[in-house]
């Protein structure tokens, strides 16, 4: 990983956004989010807080879309050297002051969806990078993650949300779990089929999760207070079409809040980055990039940070930031968001989906 920071150029030109983001702007997110990642790859919340697979992961491919590909390839690596040997990582790792990134985990739980996202990121620096020597190495990492997150899907395709610390099975479904996992197996698939190395167990698992999104809600735990249950099924691929625009439009008014931003939970005073930009993105995977691009455009004046780094929410009724946190998962978000809005190739790849495989249609089956 070159020593040098991130330096304007075509990549951060094509990130501004009218409104938005200008080019210097662009720069600054990710110079924000470069000054966070260790030398060895790892990039935790924020210096000195944890690091988790899922957020390192969104993180290293807002660096991707930036152009910045070997920060992103030693986060990738980074992933390789940690996973364990049953394909997972641990949910959390912490992060010291000094600088140092450790891996002695904070949390021994194994959560399905931060596991499955390496397929996520990967396939998404491939399509940026056109590195075959890459895809090569991270083939046996994609595989066991995936065969681990496989592990805990349940009768109705539903995936499990994890294995405690004591490697017993938490069989309950998240939907926003669910939903980010079939985004992953499609991934997952894209690089099989790439590889000419066919999935079919994979294939089916991604219909039946599929299925499950689209027509059970009665498989998942009740979370529908939190925003991210609502547009998930739309930002990870289940629901498309006049079946996504319904479910968006039937609690539009429940979660967004003009000028604001996005609540995190319904009816919190508390507008998040984070939330924010995925509608943004699952806006603009329906094809209202308008949209997308009013709540990106609301949440800059209360949580963009002077360092181009965005703080984590803001609660409206008392005109606080809070907590008062500037992650880089928040700024990945930002940035993948407008990298969709922007045509990046990559990023339109792995969250407009049209490219993805499917897996096994299986709406044909209760």
């Amino acid at each position: 990983m070159t020593a040098l920071g991130p330096r304007p150029g075509p990549r951060t030109e094509r990130l501004a956004l009218p409104g938005v983001l200008s080019p210097g702007q662009v720069l600054r997110t990710v110079e924000g989010i470069a000054a966070v990642q260790h030398p060895d790859g790892a990039i935790p919340w924020f210096r000195g807080h944890h690091l988790d697979p899922w957020d390192h992961t969104e993180a290293a491919m807002a660096l991707d879309a930036a152009g910045e590909h070997e920060r992103a390839a030693a986060a990738y690596r980074w992933l390789a050297r940690h996973q364990n040997p049953d394909g997972s990582w641990y949910a959390a790792y912490p992060d010291t002051p000094d600088g140092v990134a450790a891996t002695e985990p904070t949390d021994r739980g194994r959560e399905s969806n931060f596991c499955a996202y390496v397929a996520v990121g990967a396939w998404h620096h491939y399509l940026s990078t056109g590195d075959d020597a890459f895809l090569d190495r991270i083939w046996p990492t994609v595989f066991a993650a995936v065969e681990f997150v496989l592990g805990l899907q349940q009768s109705g395709g539903q995936i499990g949300w994890r294995r405690r610390a004591d490697d017993t099975v938490d069989s309950d479904a998240l939907l926003t779990g669910s939903s980010s996992v079939y985004q992953a197996l499609r991934c997952a698939l894209a690089i099989a089929e790439h590889r000419e190395e066919p999935q079919p167990d994979w294939e089916l698992a991604a219909g039946l999760l599929g299925h499950a999104i689209r027509h059970h809600p009665e498989r998942f735990l009740d979370k529908r207070r939190y925003s991210m249950d609502w547009y998930y099924p739309v930002l990870g691929g289940a629901l498309t079409g006049a079946a996504a625009k319904e479910r968006i439009e039937g609690d539009w008014d429940r979660f967004v809040v003009p000028g604001y931003g996005v609540r995190c939970v319904s009816p919190n005073p508390w507008v998040t980055g984070g939330e924010s930009c995925e509608l943004a993105l699952a806006l603009w995977a329906m094809g209202e990039s308008d949209r997308a691009v009013d709540i990106l455009r609301w949440i800059q004046p209360r949580l963009r940070a002077e360092d181009g780094m965005y703080w984590t929410g803001y609660v409206f009724e008392d005109d606080a930031v809070w907590p008062e946190e500037r992650t880089t998962w928040t700024a990945g978000s930002l940035l993948l968001a407008v990298a969709a809005l922007g045509g990046d190739e990559a990023t339109t790849a792995v969250f407009g989906g049209e490219g993805l495989p499917r897996g096994l249609d299986s709406d044909c089956c209760g």
